[in-house]
């Protein structure tokens, strides 16, 4: 008896439309980018542990992430000018969008109830989106560890790339 065949993957859902102020406080839509692929991630809070380590593992593979014709962006609820001190602070070579009304995280699946220390609150859950040229998810990462990630998404990217 013959396997059957793999099931096809599955059809990419067009992502969600925004537009959020970067930290040049220039408004930045997911049209911004098209043509090319999209890293969204969603975190926090600017200058946390987690949220810097996440940061500056997607900086340090900025390049490679260019060279795979991607670009990398930031999404958290903090102020532009938040973003820009953190961007100073630590040299980031990254897009930061400021969602403070955390519609955009909303629409990503990257707002909602989290536990921290046993206790439930609203917030940001760390995720990221892997956005096609042509403006569909093709890859969803939930709560997300920070070390290590920016490494796993540009291995899933090159791979999508190479299928």
């Amino acid at each position: 008896m013959a396997t059957p065949p793999p099931p096809p993957p599955p059809e990419p859902t067009p992502a969600p439309d925004f537009a959020l102020r970067d930290g040049q406080n220039e408004e930045v839509t997911k049209d911004s980018f098209r043509g090319r692929w999209l890293v969204l991630y969603f975190y926090p809070r600017d200058n946390t542990a987690g949220c810097t380590t996440e940061a500056q593992q997607f900086s340090a593979l900025a390049e490679e992430f260019a060279a795979a014709s991607a670009a990398v962006v930031g999404v958290s609820p903090d102020s532009v000018a938040s973003h820009q001190r953190f961007q100073a602070k630590h040299g980031l070579r990254l897009t930061l969008l400021s969602d403070p009304q955390h519609a955009t995280c909303a629409r990503y699946g990257a707002w909602g109830i989290k536990k921290h220390y046993g206790k439930e609150a609203a917030g940001v859950i760390r995720s990221t989106v892997l956005v096609d040229p042509h403006g569909s998810i093709r890859r969803t990462w939930t709560k997300v560890k920070a070390d290590g990630h920016a490494a796993a998404v540009l291995a899933a990217l090159r791979e999508l790339q190479a299928s």
